[in-house]
């Protein structure tokens, strides 16, 4: 019989943050470096662009950086992305948490969560 049981799982969200496209690359290695092991990163655009147009302006592109990231941290980083963010010109940006509901695998959940021990002995 086996002696191993679970460890109490750490809760995970889901980082979503728009930022200007030069700007794009510090901010998703700022991120990583404060654990988090999985980033995706997607070309959008916001609202104004249509106003933006209509005046014959151009729309500056922006990026969205998702990552997630244990919970336990996150106001760790929103502190660390609010201090960038408030550095002005293209380190501007928005950022904010959903909590992260489903997660199947003790594997997955270790990696996503940069547990180095997902099982206790």
């Amino acid at each position: 019989m086996s002696t191993d049981k679970n460890i109490a799982p750490i809760k995970l969200e889901l980082l979503f943050v728009i930022a200007h496209n030069k700007k794009q690359a510090y901010i998703s290695s700022l991120i990583q470096s404060l654990q988090s092991n999985l980033q995706f990163t997607v070309p959008c655009k916001g609202t104004t662009h249509l106003i933006l147009n209509y005046l014959g302006l151009i729309d500056r592109p922006k990026t969205l950086i998702m990552s997630v990231i244990r919970e336990d941290q996150a106001a760790e980083i929103m502190a660390v992305l609010q201090e960038t963010f408030h550095k002005g010109g293209d380190y501007k940006g928005v950022a904010f948490t959903v909590p992260f509901s489903s997660m199947i695998g003790t594997l997955a959940y270790g990696f996503l969560s940069n547990e180095k021990q997902v099982k206790q002995q």
